[in-house]
Parts: structure tokens; sequence; C-alpha cells
């Protein structure tokens, strides 16, 4: 198909900025880069994205002196695969890790008790020295790189510092917090310091550290949370805050729905998931206070996303994404669109841009604000962002997604394709289409394909193009599938699991909720 030119959405001004007008970079040298990864953040789990529950003060400061990208999408809805996306410009499909690395395959996948219908195809399961990744293509030019908290693309031989990291703190195989958010953990990379000291803020302080010492030289610091994934965890002061809050905005009566698989959280009213947010933001600030104090923040290019979408369902559900449907693990908006902001100190600020973008992208944009050479065979599913960033327009493109496995959060296998504003959905266990309007349906309640049959078999036949192309593994019929035990599985989950986590809800919400082991362990650092 013949590439069509997509006009720039158009703009507006959010927040006071130096300038509304883009300005030439005023120093000689090349800028440093922050990178900023949350785990698990959800596309509303900001008051910048219209939560009226979390308080993000710094990220919604990152946003309105940047530019939001409304339609910014992580690669997957789960994390592994989508953060090599960003250190490879590589969609799953291309690059093979397309479940998070751990995941049960093939028969392996029956000890989870689901009796599902498909085995789950192998996946990669370390970052392939291969790739040149984008901080390895940095360090060509000259750039001090550094790592701190999760990395989840490999076990030891492949973790930070063998692809492109010269610092690694905290960076290893496990995709959690072992042991939790107050010291002391369990991370060979990361050694306990004091007892009750909180992992954002530990990792911010490493982070700002490396920044004054390479304050002189030119550096890219990738700061990747291991918050705000499970097991969510907070202080007493910062659940009282926000259980009074939820008090203050009225508590419904119901906070959970059934899902095809597990319960869906409806409403944002978890305290200790608040909690939680908050102090990953001051984390945040804490670096950009440091960027300040050093006066760097104006040659410090800022750049702030997440690997997946917030947690609804599985894992501790923990927020929601209304009216984005879902959440993490699933196949809907709610698991993939991303807060997804770039901050360029000397380019216009406070936009909005409506133009649909990967994580990939990110590969190519800063080797571009560097100043560095692109380097297509590598980033090869990602495009520069720079246009966008001066106002000018892209040529469309079609993104991709492959998640041929189940997940833990109860979405489906499953490959998706977005072009323009169509989103077309293949579905695995029966082969079934789903096909939405995203400018007009953003929910995704009306499936119009039998309305778009011919839209509908072009955008499946470009999906499935580029899947063979680079070689994507797909599941297969498991030849024990019983649909009777499958069935009484689900009425297990309805039966059990939703009352479940509607009475563990108003638990949290509970003016005599005690989580007993001294607040996770943080009136140990009190």
């Amino acid at each position: 198909m013949k590439l069509q030119k997509v006009a720039l959405a158009i703009c507006f001004t959010l927040g006071a900025c130096n300038t509304n007008q883009t300005k030439e970079k005023s120093s000689g040298k090349k800028p440093n880069v922050l990178f900023i990864l949350v785990d698990d953040f959800g596309y509303h789990d900001m008051s910048v994205m219209g939560s009226k529950y979390y308080e993000t003060p710094n990220i919604d400061r990152i946003a309105t002196q940047g530019v939001m990208f409304t339609n910014g999408y992580a690669t997957s809805r789960v994390c592994s695969p989508s953060r090599a996306s960003i250190l490879t410009g590589k969609f799953t499909a291309r690059h093979g890790i397309t479940d998070w690395i751990g995941a049960k395959t093939g028969k392996e996948w029956r000890e989870k008790g689901r009796h599902s219908q498909l085995l789950p195809p192998e996946y990669v399961r370390n970052l392939p020295q291969k790739y040149v990744t984008l901080p390895e293509a940095m360090k060509e030019v000259g750039y001090k790189t550094f790592f701190a908290g999760k990395w989840h693309i490999g076990g030891k031989g492949s973790w930070p510092e063998n692809h492109g990291f010269d610092t690694n703190k905290g960076g290893w195989d496990t995709g959690g917090p072992i042991g939790g958010y107050f010291s002391p953990w369990a991370n060979p990379n990361l050694p306990n310091k004091i007892d009750g000291e909180n992992l954002p803020m530990r990792l911010a302080n490493e982070t700002a550290d490396f920044i004054k010492k390479h304050k002189d030289t030119t550096f890219f610091a990738y700061l990747s949370f291991y918050a705000v994934h499970s097991p969510i965890q907070t202080t007493q002061q910062k659940w009282l805050k926000y259980r009074n809050k939820a008090d203050s905005l009225g508590i419904t009566d119901k906070g959970f729905k059934m899902g095809h698989f597990f319960p869906i959280r409806q409403v944002q009213d978890n305290p200790i998931y608040a909690g939680l947010v908050e102090t990953m933001d001051e984390a945040v600030g804490h670096v950009l206070k440091t960027l300040e104090e050093l006066g760097l923040d104006e040659n410090t290019i800022v750049v702030f996303t997440s690997d997946n979408g917030g947690v609804v369902a599985g894992d501790a559900y923990a927020t929601s994404n209304k009216p984005l449907r879902a959440g993490k693990g699933y196949q809907f908006e709610g698991g993939i669109r991303e807060p997804y902001f770039i901050k360029v100190p000397w380019l216009a600020c406070g936009k909005k841009n409506h133009v649909p973008v990967s994580g990939t992208d990110f590969y190519p944009t800063i080797l571009e604000l560097i100043g560095a050479r692109l380097k297509p065979e590598e980033h090869q599913d990602g495009v520069s962002l720079v246009p966008l960033l001066k106002g000018k327009s892209l040529q469309e493109r079609p993104l991709i997604w492959h998640y041929p496995h189940y997940g833990n959060q109860g979405g489906e296998p499953s490959s998706i394709i977005r072009e323009g504003n169509w989103k077309l959905i293949h579905y695995y266990e029966d082969g079934r289409e789903e096909l939405y309007n995203l400018k007009n349906d953003i929910e995704e309640a009306n499936n119009t394909v039998a309305n778009n049959p011919e839209l509908a078999k072009r955008l499946s036949r470009k999906l499935f193009d580029y899947l063979h192309k680079v070689g994507a593994r797909f599941p297969e019929k498991d030849p024990e599938y019983n649909a009777e035990k499958e069935h009484r599985w689900r009425e297990r989950q309805e039966k059990m699991n939703l009352p479940a986590w509607e009475n563990r809800r108003i638990e949290y919400l509970s003016k005599d909720f005690d989580p007993k082991n001294n607040w996770w362990g943080s009136k140990v650092g009190d």
C-alpha cells in the first residue's frame, strides 16, 4: 500500500514553558538523556491524564513541559517484550521475546490449571547479544551510560552491563521487587543499606548520584522503576491520605466486574497503590531536582513512559484504566496504550500530539536528537519522532503487536495491527477478528468487522505478511483440551475470585486496615 502523509494533530499549550515556538539548542555540548520507565503504569494513572485520585505533580511537569503523545503505545501488553523493544527498536515478533521471561510455554502451560484451548509457543529468553542496543549506540558517540532498577530481559550474562550500560544498579533476572519496596530486599545488584529504605527513592538516589558524578560529561541515565509492579506497598501515612481521599470522592458499592477470565477493576480507589504511585512520583521529582540544581535541565532530554497498561486484573488488581478497556495482559487499549512524554528543552513544549507512536520509536528519536547517525539496520520497526517534535508530519505506517500467550491477567492469545484510526485484533483460539475505529470508539465497545469486511481482510493480510516475514511463532491447539473443565474453572473465578477481590477492596479502604508487618517494613525506616 502506498504510504500516505499523516498531518500532525492540532497541538495546544498545557503548561508554562519558556516559549511556545521551536527554538534552536543554545549549547554546543551534546545533550544528556534521562529515560524514565515505570512498570505497569496505566494511561490514566496520573493527574495530567485525568485521574482525580492519584497525585503525580512531578510526572505532570514532564508532560506539560514536553510533548504528550496521546496515542503512545508499548509494543506489548506485558513487560519483557516491551523493554526489549525500547532497547532494540524492534517489534516483539521480530526480536522474539513475546512474553514476560519466566512464563510457561507448551505442555508446561497446563501446570497453571486453566484448561486452556491452546499451548503457548516458546519465546526468546535473553536479549540477543547480536543486537546493537540503544545504550551501545550511545556509547559509540561518547556517552556514559547508567541503568537503575528493573531489567527482566535476561539472566546473568545478559544483564544491563552486557548490553551497553557502564553501570548497573539493581537490574537482574526478575520482574518484581523480591522482598518488597522496603529494605531488606533480595537483589544481588542493589545491596541493602538501611532497613526500611524505600526502593523507588533508592533508585532515584543512585541515579542522582550518577548524574552528579558525570555532570561534566555527557550521559544517558536509564531509570527503570520496579514500581508500580506488585506487590503493592506503601507507608501508613500515605495509605491514610488516600484512604481518606477515596472516602471524600465517594466509595462505590462495587469495584469489579467479571471479565473473560478474571474480575476486572472498574474504579481508582486503592489507597495502597495510590501511595506507591505518589512515592514513585516523588522519586522522579528528586532526579529532576538534581538536574535543575546542577544547571543541567536545559541540556537534558527527558523521556517518560511505561512498559504496559495498568493492572486491572491478576497480580494486585490495582487500578482502572477507564475509559480504556481492560489493562495489563489484555489486547485492548488499556493493556498497550501508555503515558508517552518527551521533553526536549530547546523544542516547543506544552503540546499534545495524536499520531500513533510506539516504544520502538525511542531508539531512532534519541539518536537524532543527540546528533548521532541513525541505525535503520537495528531499529527496524522504529522511526524518529523528531519531525513531530518540531511540528511537522510523519508518513503513516502500521503498528504491530504479537502476543500468542495467555498471561496472568486474563488476556487472550492474539495479534494486533493499528493503521490510522483502525485497530484489528486476530484471536488464535477460534480465528475470529475484531475491528475498532479508535477515533470514534476509544472504549472498543463496537466491533465493526461485519460492516467493513474488505478493510478487515486488508489489515489482516498486512498483519500476517509481517508476522510471517519476521518468523513469528504461533500457539498450537492442545490435544488434551477439555471444554467442560475450562468452563468449570471460569465459573470458579466468578463465584470465588470476584467476591474475594470485592472484599479485599473494602478491607483496604477500612479505617481499621493494618497489614501487620510494620507496614511492610516501612516503619523500621521511620
